[in-house]
């Protein structure tokens, strides 16, 4: 390996820690522009949540303004309380049935390309909030059926029976996100379990294998080159087709402080090294999240 692929393990932050000094590279464009603006004002007007406003992502303008959105169904309050995550946890009040037909309508009226349907992480439900996912999945293959469809699904603490009825649906992408590398997961995602994130993208392929599954992790929260290539194997032993490696931007104090900020060459040594090991298509780089360049994903990993 090469020698910056052996960086010594470095110790997870604490929050309310100091992280270091943002670099220069992490740098996001602030362009509001019809499309950006017309599409804010609807999800106002239709009372829908976005992932995109909620954890606060970098990439909001460029996406909006493409015509590519994430929506965040299921409320807007998480069960979970995840150390990098900037939406609200809580207890949730209500489950809303009308939401999938909200989302259709937005998507149809503003003619997207490609939308990403998540949602906050329900454990208060008994499935996880599954029925609205497939709903939601049904509603815009009936309403615009052109459009591209992808779901970023939380674990539905390893119901497999709920996951059975969202792949059932057959969204074009199945992601589900690993997020960071398994020692990290008590401080990261302490109410999650790694193996149960790679059994759901398993069962997801092994369901339907011409649905194409993506997952994702963070980086700089004190993982080792070592410990990110493991994941990328796992991955690759549960059949994952689409790999998004991003930098971890830390929201608030209240959160997991960055412990690293990786520099643009390493992400692009990252790509190339998850390519070797057969994924048909990678998103790598400092502003790089989950949604990010998805509506080029799935002809790339159908026709790589």
């Amino acid at each position: 390996m090469e020698a910056k692929e052996s960086i010594s393990m470095l110790e997870p932050g604490k929050r309310g820690d100091p992280g270091p000094k943002v670099p220069p590279w992490i740098k996001v464009r602030l362009t509001q522009g019809k499309n950006y603006t017309e599409l804010k004002d609807l999800m106002r007007s239709q009372v829908l949540h976005t992932v995109c406003e909620e954890a606060l992502c970098p990439n909001i303008f460029e996406c909006w303004e493409a015509r590519t959105a994430t929506f965040l169904i299921l409320g807007d309050i998480c069960t979970r309380n995840c150390g990098f995550c900037a939406i609200t946890t809580g207890r949730p009040t209500h489950l809303d049935r009308e939401e999938p037909a909200r989302v259709a309508a937005v998507v149809k009226r503003m003619g997207l390309r490609h939308v990403v349907i998540t949602s906050v992480t329900r454990d208060d439900l008994i499935d996880g909030g599954a029925e609205i996912f497939a709903e939601t999945i049904r509603v815009l293959r009936r309403e615009v059926p052109d459009c591209g469809v992808e779901v970023l699904t939380p674990d539905l603490m390893g119901n497999w029976e709920a996951l059975a009825s969202i792949v059932e649906a057959r969204p074009d992408i199945f992601n589900h996100n690993t997020e960071s590398v398994p020692r990290l997961y008590p401080r990261v995602r302490p109410k999650a379990r790694y193996e149960r994130s790679m059994e759901l993208l398993a069962r997801v392929k092994g369901q339907d294998s011409t649905i194409v599954t993506k997952s994702g992790i963070m980086v700089g929260l004190g993982e080792t080159r070592e410990e990110i290539h493991q994941v990328f194997s796992d991955m690759r032993d549960h059949q994952v087709d689409v790999l998004t490696v991003g930098q971890y931007l830390r929201p608030d104090l209240d959160h997991l402080p960055v412990v690293r900020y990786y520099p643009p060459e390493e992400f692009r040594d990252i790509k190339e090294e998850a390519l070797a090991m057969g994924f048909l298509h990678v998103e790598s780089g400092p502003l790089v999240r989950s949604s990010y360049h998805a509506a080029s994903q799935v002809p790339q990993a159908t026709h790589s």
